[in-house]
């Protein structure tokens, strides 16, 4: 609907409201039902109307035990007799309410749960158990494998954007849809063991008795997942709080650093920082051959001199501004505004790279950047170890890799692959780089740990949210999977669209525990 429709309509609302509060008769009463607004731009409803009504909300159940009771409460003893096989129909039936339960509440463990957030409801669940139901009935034995495509990519999959969420709800109708479920040896989640065949009301006791309390554990993901997601709401509150400061400064005590004279110290600092840009025909002219990695360098090179440029640009209008030889604009100040809380101007990132650090971290981080970029030109040979998130695009160094071992192998590039060896070394301790493809470092898991050791992802430790990875040997070969997790490289804990690569790496369990644990390569933290 258009807004400006309804805003206006609800004020007219208000005032037919206050006309029939008086001489009405003695049980008229309006109802109005709402959603919430998505922003705070539509928090159109009048004060007049809140004011004056009784409220009740709806709050969607929070916890797997709520969820799964919610879940369990769309069915009832009817429908478990409904199917001719009965014992089947049953065990289906719960692990679909346990698998909806745990696709809706894994969004509150944010980008780590799901990398976007999807609109799953009841009726997914209850189309898919009447999918079940024309199935079983129709088939002499249990098709796992058509329910878990109907479900994963139909039913459930088709409101998923992303691949690797895909991926994702794929692996838990794996592990929860099989024919072991039948043998009563599987568990849904670590203590809670599929229920043997019971009456409706019989599965709900089993909820309140057999369920272990609330844990990231109940959707296979680890401990730390959780402090993750707390740790990242109580700072979002900071932020908003510190939002909110009045902005007018001039009601300061005596001895009090003004804003403006924050700004122009941070201001100066940064400027007196920055060096110049890079002379990109100068860098030419010194480069003999134009290989897969030297363009790399240019493109990096033009790249950063466009954000180093907008920077110097807009602080050197903002000094204007500050001692009043320009008009202060918007954007002006705007930019004062994101000085002053530490953030990054929207100018900036518009120009720069993903990235959710603050802004004295994130300059500090720009210039190890330049810093980096500038050895390399110095001679264009490759550093012994490549800071990889050190790049705007970290694919075209991946590229260049393949590209260069094709070029020498004669290989075709469409036939090849990555292979990342996890080597035991840090970087200090190579003084050369390897004869064909890279040494990275710079990368951080998250979901669970790399160990060193044994050469093998293992569970995270307590607290350890993003433990850093040892130097990383990718070479390009020909295509090959072995015993392998494939995983997702972001360039942010945001996830999603900061997607950049997949790295192979090897693991004893099965990679499904991964996969539901929601473990990535982070290039920054």
């Amino acid at each position: 609907q258009n807004i400006h429709l309804v805003a206006k309509w609800l004020s007219s609302l208000e005032k037919k409201l206050e006309q029939h509060s008086k001489g009405s008769h003695q049980n008229f009463r309006v109802f109005i039902s709402a959603e919430p607004a998505p922003s705070p731009a539509s928090h159109i409803i009048p004060q007049g109307i809140l004011e004056n009504s009784i409220k009740i909300t709806n709050e969607a159940p929070t916890g797997m035990h709520a969820n799964l009771h919610k879940a369990l409460d769309n069915f009832n003893q009817d429908t478990l007799e409904m199917c001719t096989r009965e014992n089947e129909f049953k065990s289906i039936l719960f692990a679909l309410c346990y698998f909806h339960a745990v696709v809706a509440e894994r969004r509150k463990f944010g980008p780590q749960g799901w990398n976007r957030s999807y609109p799953f409801n009841t009726g997914d669940l209850t189309i898919s158990v009447n999918v079940l139901y024309n199935y079983l009935e129709a088939s002499s034995k249990v098709p796992y494998d058509d329910l878990r495509y109907l479900f994963g990519e139909i039913m459930y999959g088709g409101h998923i954007t992303d691949d690797w969420d895909r991926r994702l709800c794929k692996t838990y109708l794996e592990e929860f849809i099989k024919p072991e479920m039948m043998e009563g040896e599987l568990l849904l989640a670590p203590g809670f063991p599929f229920p043997g065949n019971m009456d409706y009301n019989g599965y709900h006791q089993y909820v309140d008795d057999t369920l272990p309390p609330e844990s990231p554990y109940l959707y296979g993901l680890h401990p730390n997942a959780e402090i993750g997601f707390l740790t990242q709401a109580s700072e979002k509150l900071f932020r908003v709080v510190l939002e909110m400061q009045p902005r007018d400064t001039s009601m300061c005590e005596g001895g009090v650093v003004t804003r403006e004279e924050t700004v122009k110290a941070l201001l100066e600092e940064m400027l007196e920082k920055l060096t110049d840009e890079f002379n990109i025909a100068e860098l030419m002219a010194k480069v003999e051959e134009r290989t897969p990695y030297v363009v790399v360098a240019f493109q990096e090179c033009e790249r950063m001199n466009i954000l180093t440029s907008e920077i110097k640009r807009s602080l050197k209008e903002l000094d204007l501004g500050l001692k009043g030889d320009l008009t202060m604009t918007s954007d002006m100040e705007n930019l004062q505004n994101a000085l002053f809380l530490d953030m990054v101007p929207e100018s900036w990132i518009k120009k720069a790279y993903p990235s959710t650090a603050s802004l004295g971290t994130w300059f500090a981080d720009l210039l190890t950047r330049i810093k980096e970029l500038e050895a390399w030109t110095g001679d264009f040979s490759l550093p012994s170890v490549v800071w990889f998130a050190g790049f705007f695009n970290p694919q075209s160094f991946l590229t260049a890799i393949m590209q260069s071992t094709a070029r020498k192998n004669e290989w075709p590039l469409d036939k090849m692959t990555l292979q990342c060896d996890v080597t035991k070394k840090n970087r200090e301790d190579f003084a050369s780089p390897p004869r064909e493809g890279a040494y990275v470092h710079g990368l951080f898991m998250e979901g669970a740990r790399w160990d060193a050791q044994t050469g093998i992802i293992t569970d995270a430790r307590l607290k350890e949210l993003t433990p850093a990875m040892p130097v990383i040997f990718i070479k390009a070969i020909p295509a090959d999977t072995r015993s392998m997790y494939p995983c997702p490289v972001y360039k942010t804990r945001q996830r999603g669209p900061t997607y950049v690569w997949t790295f192979n790496l090897k693991t004893r369990e099965n990679p499904s525990k991964w996969v539901l644990a929601g473990v990535a390569l982070l290039l920054q933290v």
